[in-house]
């Protein structure tokens, strides 16, 4: 039986795994939650996972958990750590197979009135234009010379080819390129698995969402953001595909060599590692980089497919229609940061792993356009219930390196949810509500059904609560295209 670390109540909202609940703890653990959430995930080996990166080497601080927390590979997800750049390590695990998965939303001067009577020809037209499913192809053909600019130049290459705006690359985190990227750490295997990806949704809890302004907390920053109650916006998660899969595969295999090779045992296989500083350390930090940015080219391709999809139905220009982005943020990726540890400002790797940064106001970080009010966070739900956009807060640079929750989270692992929901019974909840659904099979539905998630208003009230993020604007789902 999966031991359960002790937890120590340090404030409603904050909970401490001490030193000694896993063997060579470096750190405390930190978890923000709350009651109700914790009864999801008593017994849940998320927990033994937070302690376990505790015992990472360079680990600086605590080794942190948002409330969305649950199982992953190494780190759990909605897991953040920092760790010292001469002596701390990079983790794969830390980051996750899906390099650089990410959330972007984009709005419309659509009011739902406009849109309900195309309701469901815009979600059709949505899923002919967006490739979905498993190994999903029919995206985007590369060469080899293209795939290399691709991975170098991320969103860049993809509005420079005419898949964007110039605008978009704005109001993206990194603006859509990372650039420590090195093409050539990526192997052939890796950029195979791409060559027909880009542009694609692919499966899991990856969607495509329109949704409707529902309610606004924060009106000035809101209007800032152009979100306006009763208008529509569209949300996307997807990231690396294949591509990122292989990377973290490759080098993970890498790593455990590594290890092997140097007679170092982990108190988890899983939490393979190389110091930053070494060479491996940095080929894997430009691979990873490259992956960020097939990542970030791919949520710019599926964003010129949602304004195609726009323009057929409705017969107007996409530019009529505004479909500008609001934000683009990433939740499986390490960077350098500057951050405040031991009372000094020093730069620091990292990892969120199912985490998003939720910079404070004023960080050059966050973009221009947003600067004075703080970075957005995009949070999305389960495709019954709402999404949240928030704002990062200056406590949050205190408490988590500026980090939030990237979703609800889990409840249920995928095999069972399939064994407690059936289709049927999930899409006919989901139209009572009136909520068009296209899945490219039907266990894309019932794996992401709304049961298998947490409630994310309380998720939401648990990062507000933790001194994270304020709520700026809920928007809820009108139709959804699932892989």
């Amino acid at each position: 039986m999966t031991k359960v670390p002790r937890l120590i109540v340090r404030d409603p909202y904050t909970y401490e795994i001490p030193i000694g609940e896993a063997p060579g703890m470096r750190v405390p653990g930190i978890l923000y939650s709350s009651e109700a959430l914790l009864s999801g995930v008593e017994g849940d080996p998320s927990l033994q996972q937070l302690a376990n990166v505790a015992t990472l080497p360079g680990i600086v601080q605590n080794a942190y958990a948002m409330p969305d927390i649950h199982f992953g590979y190494g780190f759990p997800v909605g897991g953040v750590a920092a760790f010292d750049l001469a002596e701390g390590v990079v983790s794969p695990g830390g980051i996750g197979y899906d390099i650089n998965c990410g959330v972007r939303l984009l709005k419309t001067n659509l009011s739902v009135e406009e849109i309900r009577p195309r309701l469901r020809d815009l979600i059709d037209a949505l899923y002919r234009e967006v490739p979905t499913g498993v190994g999903s192809k029919g995206g985007l053909s590369l060469s080899t010379g293209e795939m290399r600019e691709v991975l170098a130049g991320g969103a860049s290459w993809a509005v420079e080819h005419g898949h964007g705006r110039a605008e978009d690359l704005d109001v993206q985190e990194e603006n859509g390129q990372h650039r420590g990227a090195d093409p050539g750490q990526v192997s052939d295997s890796a950029r195979k698995r791409g060559l027909r990806q880009l542009g694609t949704l692919g499966s899991g809890n990856h969607f495509l969402e329109v949704q409707a302004v529902d309610e606004v907390y924060e009106p000035e920053f809101a209007r800032a953001l152009g979100l306006t109650p009763g208008l529509v916006t569209v949300m996307l998660h997807t990231g690396s595909r294949g591509l990122g899969h292989q990377v973290a595969t490759d080098w993970i295999a890498r790593m455990d060599e590594r290890l092997r090779s140097e007679g170092v045992t982990l108190v988890d296989r899983q939490l393979s590692c190389a110091p930053i500083a070494s060479e491996d350390g940095q080929h894997y930090l430009g691979a990873m980089a490259a992956g960020a940015n097939f990542a970030w080219a791919n949520r710019q391709l599926i964003t010129a497919g949602v304004r195609r999809a726009f323009r057929n139905v409705f017969g107007r220009p996409d530019e009529s229609m505004d479909l500008s982005v609001v934000y683009d943020i990433a939740h499986n990726i390490a960077k350098e940061e500057r951050h405040e540890v031991d009372g000094g400002i020093r730069p620091v790797l990292v990892h969120r792993k199912g985490a998003t940064r939720a910079f404070a106001a004023g960080r050059e970080e966050v973009p221009a356009a947003y600067r004075e009010f703080g970075q957005p966070v995009l949070i999305p739900g389960d495709m019954g219930t709402a999404s949240y956009v928030l704002v990062g807060l200056p406590s949050a640079m205190q408490r988590s390196f500026g980090s939030s929750c990237h979703g609800a989270g889990r409840r249920l692992s995928r095999h069972a949810a399939v064994r407690e929901f059936r289709y049927d019974e999930v899409t006919r909840a989901l139209t009572a509500k009136g909520i068009v659904v296209r899945a490219a099979s039907r266990e894309g539905v019932t794996e992401e059904a709304p049961g298998a998630y947490k409630n994310v208003d309380e998720v939401v009230k648990v990062a507000e609560g933790a001194g994270l993020t304020r709520r700026v604007a809920r928007l809820v789902p009108l139709g959804v295209v699932k892989g």
